[in-house]
Parts: structure tokens; sequence; C-alpha cells
């Protein structure tokens, strides 16, 4: 399950998202989350499943490696789609029980937030994968550079964000290796009640908050020993600077979310 986790992960490759602007396709990402949270018919939904694929195959990323990492998210989408189905009203009643009642209006607002959530998933994945954390670090502070003039560290708080999601991966991967440790001394993960199976993590998280302090203690080292100060001073070895991939996108995007406007209030 934690090796199904790609947040956070960069797959190197020359695709065009690997070439376009950080700035570019993060803006991209936030203006396609809230295309999915406005989407409301079929319409919609087709057009942001077939940009998502788009995406897929542009950045040419593998689609299943992409995929997994919809899987630790199946439990939250199940029971998502379950509270839905037995709790939206709605007008066309296909099966009842009493109180309990399950409706085709519910059933679709059930798989309409599987998708929404299986897009934004997919998307971050796709933004992580095809960007390194450096050009993410660079990106952030470049949007977040307005808010300099007033007083607000935007380096270090984007230094944190890349940091974050950067680790995301290696963390899941020590977890990943400490229940492997526990479970070879007879530590038992799987069987249960939810309050056993939650005492049980406890030799999990001891030594895995231990290790993370090593690491952040380490990181921190290093930081320093190559003189790191902050922004003060700081220097880049590679400039952001937006290309006609970066037009094309922007062009594509603008044009997308026009369609999708159209698509979204007037094909209701």
């Amino acid at each position: 399950m934690l090796k199904n986790i790609t947040l956070g992960q960069y797959i190197p490759g020359k695709s065009i998202l690997h070439r376009a602007d950080p700035r570019t396709k993060m803006i991209s990402t936030i203006i396609i989350m809230v295309l999915v949270f406005i989407a409301n018919n079929a319409y919609s939904f087709a057009m942001l499943i077939a940009l998502t694929a788009i995406a897929l195959l542009i950045g040419e990323v593998p689609v299943k490696y992409t995929l997994r990492g919809l899987k630790p998210l199946l439990i939250i989408l199940i029971i998502t789609a379950a509270i839905n189905i037995f709790t939206y009203s709605g007008q066309t009643v296909l099966w009842s029980a009493g109180a309990v009642k399950i409706t085709l209006e519910g059933i679709l607002q059930a798989v309409m937030i599987m998708i929404r959530l299986s897009i934004i998933v997919i998307m971050g994945s796709i933004l992580t994968l095809t960007t390194t954390p450096i050009a993410l670090t660079d990106g952030i502070e470049s949007l977040l550079s307005p808010l300099k003039k007033i007083k607000v560290p935007v380096h270090e708080m984007a230094m944190m964000m890349s940091i974050a999601l950067r680790f995301i991966p290696t963390l899941m991967e020590e977890t990943d290796k400490i229940m492997k440790a526990q479970a070879s001394r007879g530590a038992d993960f799987d069987t249960g009640n939810i309050l056993q199976k939650a005492k049980s993590f406890i030799p999990v998280l001891i030594p895995l908050f231990v290790s993370a302090f090593k690491r952040a203690e380490e990181l921190a080292t290093a930081m320093e020993s190559r003189c790191y100060r902050g922004d003060v001073g700081r220097t880049r070895m590679k400039k952001l600077a937006y290309t006609a991939v970066d037009m094309y996108i922007g062009l594509f995007i603008v044009l997308f979310t026009a369609v999708f406007i159209v698509s979204a209030f007037v094909l209701i």
C-alpha cells in the first residue's frame, strides 16, 4: 500500500510537460482542480477525463504507475461513495428498505465525487512526476514573490513545501521497512478491531519519528555546510523562463476552460 503513493516522486524525461515551466504547470493544475469542483454534468466530466488522459499521454509518465497512486485512496473513495448512495436524497428510487433507500441521483453523486477525487490525485501526481523538487521550489517562490513586499518569508515557505513533498516517498519507504522489520519480530498489523490495529502501529510510529527527526537534522547540517542562508544573496544555476511550450499549454488551458464553462453552465 505504501509503495503505491506517487505524490512527491519525480520521473526524469523529455516530454512536453517535463520541458514546461513549473509555474505554467502549477497554475494549470490549480485551474483544473477548480474546474473539477465546477463540473456538474456528463459533458464537463467527460472533458475532464479526456484532459487527464491527454496529460498522461503528453507527460510520458507510466499510466499504471500514475493510477497506482489511487490505491491508497480506495477505501476513502468507497466510504465516500457509500455515504452518498445511502444518504443523498433523490426522486428516482431504485431500492428502499424502511428509512434506507438508494436513488439514481445518489449513485450519480457518488460517481461524480469519485471522479473528482481521482482526477485531483492524478493531476497532482503528474505535476510532481514531471517537475523536479528544485523547479517546484523556484516556481512556488516565483508565484508567491509579490508577498515579499509585506515581509512574508516566501523563499522559506517554498523550500519547506518542496522538502515536504520530496520526503513523502522517503518516509513511506521508511515506514514500509519498519513495518516489515516489526512483522519479522512477530508484530501483527492486520488482525483485531480498529483500536487494536491502531495500538499495533505504535512500534512503527516511534522509530519512524526518530528516523524523521534524524533525517531533518542531517538535512539541516548538509544545508549549513553548503553555506545556505535562505534567500539572502542566493543565485540560481537555472533561471525560470517561459518558452513556446508554455505559450501553447497556456492557450490550450484557456481554450479548454472556455469550452468547459459553456458545457457546465449552458449544456445542463
